[in-house]
């Protein structure tokens, strides 16, 4: 199986605007080497031309590999969804990135949740009938066909963010306003009661591959969000064991 390339943010870096990581003194490091994978990941995947900042894909980078390293993702794929809200819902804001060949699978429009703002989502809550949009991350899960048609299952990971995802019927589900005609004729995208809402064109597809464990990163820089999964010496032992050892 290939090793997915990635770099890790402290804590303190969730807000940063930084595109560089602050390295620590030393020709040759773990986190250096670390610092290297990100950016050939970040280069061979075309993710700055697609519009996604190094920060939000660092971010999602580490909390990836911390919970591969804990168990909470498949094995089987390396699969890392990221949507960005820093971005309005006129723009693209969702990624699916396979890890093991470094290609974007999919890059398309995402809603948020209808509470969460207009064009631009600004207000994020965990809590039942807010219908607004929680950031963090979650695994995928199951499929099922609802009211929406085939939908996604999602566990919210990050505790007081997410973590009333599945009570409060949090999905990856198809939705009419997830279009540009819509964008065309509303100025932005419908929303959602919360749900990361999909173009009817691409949400099979999309589900299709994500699903089973696979990783799901929601960002939203200045939110107030944190996360244990934002773990800088974690996500560097488990990329970069061998050196990481070299430098105790």
């Amino acid at each position: 199986m290939a090793t997915p390339l990635a770099a890790p943010v402290t804590k303190s870096m969730a807000g940063s605007t930084s595109s560089e990581l602050r390295m620590p003194s030393g020709a040759f490091s773990a986190t250096a080497v670390f610092d290297q994978k990100l950016h050939a990941s970040y280069t061979a995947l075309g993710a700055e031309q697609q519009g996604l900042r190094f920060e939000t894909f660092a971010k999602a980078m580490t909390g990836y590999l911390n919970l591969r390293a804990s168990g909470h993702l498949a094995e089987d794929k390396q699969l890392l969804t990221v949507v960005d809200f820093d971005l309005p819902s006129t723009e693209k804001r969702l990624w699916v990135f396979d890890l093991a060949s470094n290609k974007t699978l999919f890059h398309t429009l995402v809603a948020h949740g209808h509470n969460s703002g207009e064009n631009e989502a600004t207000n994020f809550s965990n809590t039942d009938q807010s219908n607004m949009s929680s950031l963090g991350f979650y695994a995928t899960s199951s499929e099922y066909t609802g009211k929406h048609g085939r939908s996604l299952r999602l566990e919210g990971l990050d505790e007081g963010f997410n973590t009333n995802a599945a009570a409060r019927s949090v999905v990856m589900h198809g939705a009419d306003y997830v279009s540009e005609d819509f964008i065309k004729q509303n100025g932005r995208l419908g929303r959602s009661l919360g749900c990361p809402a999909l173009p009817m064109d691409m949400k099979d597809e999309i589900i299709e591959a994500v699903n089973g464990g696979t990783c799901l990163f929601i960002n939203k820089s200045d939110a107030g969000y944190d996360s244990k999964y934002l773990n800088l010496e974690a996500a560097v032992a488990a990329l970069v064991p061998q050196a990481t050892a070299n430098q105790s």
